[in-house]
């Protein structure tokens, strides 16, 4: 019989009235993940999922290694159906895991039976498969606390599994079972961390990034839509609504006192992202702001900041130091691409002594003289739309 794919799901099997559209949503993130690995057939059962080629023709390998970025599954393993018989248990156990014991040198064999209808016990499966197991490899010694390799026989409704240890999944709950936000992405490190960050709680993500032109290069957007590229494999297409701020930057630049222009300047991209949410039926705005890393990251400032917008602003980053950021940066492949020397719009007309602490009054005061609504109007009008796929 063909190798299948084994899913653990996570906190979803905590979930009540309300578990089956996670598994629902869960399972069609899937079907869209593995559409170029060929047909596979996707079912849950008892708390697991199944992914089974259709035909010989399906690439499991690769589906196995893109499920791995899938948000809502816990933990994978590639298995070997077999008849619900314990001899065809352990001839497909020593078949399908022959490389792995033959380089293991200690081992237990862990078995579940979820049909009670089989008629050995769990511990009684465990201990003849085991011992058989111990027989044919005679370097292998039994070590139930610390094995190297764990030999698991699970007996479930339609077949009975044999695999080895799992490996762990990316967690968390499906994409897009608790709506759509819009994250601010720049070419920094934080926000593709944050941005990964909350897609892990659900959340289907479209993009806003803020484009300066001529003050910041052709590459440097290319650098961000890179980044957009880098997180499809865990958060599906994303939609980089790339707004024109060139102009809305030198209008604060003439008329806004410099050590607000930070202040002021996040006020503006905090509308325009709302007004982008509005189009696209996103519920909140994430960025990936962490508390007293920069001027306009101090409590004060937030506050400031997201006086302008009515939609929560999720701040999964806010509570890290900088080390645990470039930590997931590095393990979800954004780091390298983020450090690359291409500037973007917050590092134009940087204020030599931004102010810290700013008040709510004196930056509405700085902003009385513009024309607000017809500033975010303009750049909205002027979003360029990138459509990013895996």
């Amino acid at each position: 019989m063909n190798e299948i794919i084994l899913l653990k799901l996570g906190e979803m099997v905590l979930k009540g009235l309300n578990r089956r559209s996670f598994e629902d949503k869960l399972q069609a993130n899937i079907h869209r993940r593995l559409n170029r690995f060929g047909q596979f057939r996707v079912y849950t059962r008892q708390s697991a999922t199944y992914v089974e080629p259709k035909d010989g023709s399906c690439d499991v390998q690769g589906a196995y290694e893109a499920l791995k970025k899938v948000f809502g599954i816990a933990g994978l393993s590639l298995a070997r159906p077999c008849e619900k018989d314990k001899d065809a248990i352990l001839a497909a156990a020593r078949e399908f895991l022959d490389d792995r014991l033959r380089a293991a040198r200690t081992f237990k064999v862990e078995a579940k039976r979820a049909d009670k209808t089989f008629p050995m016990t769990s511990i009684q499966l465990s201990q003849y498969v085991g011992g058989e197991l111990h027989e044919a490899y005679g370097s292998l010694s039994v070590d139930v606390h610390h094995p190297e390799l764990t030999v698991y026989v699970e007996i479930r409704d339609f077949a009975a599994y044999v695999h080895a240890n799992a490996e762990p999944g990316a967690g968390g709950l499906p994409v897009g079972i608790n709506g759509r936000a819009v994250s601010l992405l720049s070419g920094g490190i934080d926000s593709p961390v944050a941005s990964w960050m909350i897609a892990k709680r659900g959340v289907a993500l479209d993009m806003v990034h803020f484009f300066s032109y001529p003050y910041t290069s052709p590459e440097a957007k290319e650098k961000v839509l890179e980044l957009a590229r880098l997180l499809t494999p865990w958060c599906g297409v994303l939609t980089v609504h790339v707004v024109p701020f060139t102009a809305v930057q030198e209008q604060l630049r003439r008329s806004c006192p410099e050590e607000l222009f930070t202040i002021v300047m996040r006020r503006f991209m905090m509308r325009i992202s709302q007004e982008v949410a509005a189009r696209c039926g996103a519920k909140a705005l994430v960025t990936g702001e962490c508390l007293g890393q920069v001027a306009s990251q101090t409590m004060e400032a937030m506050a400031v900041t997201g006086q302008v917008v009515s939609l929560p602003i999720l701040r999964p980053a806010v509570g890290m130091d900088k080390e645990e950021i470039v930590q997931i940066s590095r393990r979800i492949g954004t780091y390298d691409t983020s450090i690359l020397p291409y500037e973007d719009c917050c590092t134009v007309f940087t204020p030599r002594h931004p102010r810290l602490r700013p008040t709510l009054a004196e930056v509405e005061r700085a902003e009385e003289g513009l024309d607000i609504e017809g500033m975010v109007r303009a750049a909205v009008e002027g979003v360029e739309r990138v459509q990013i796929r895996p």
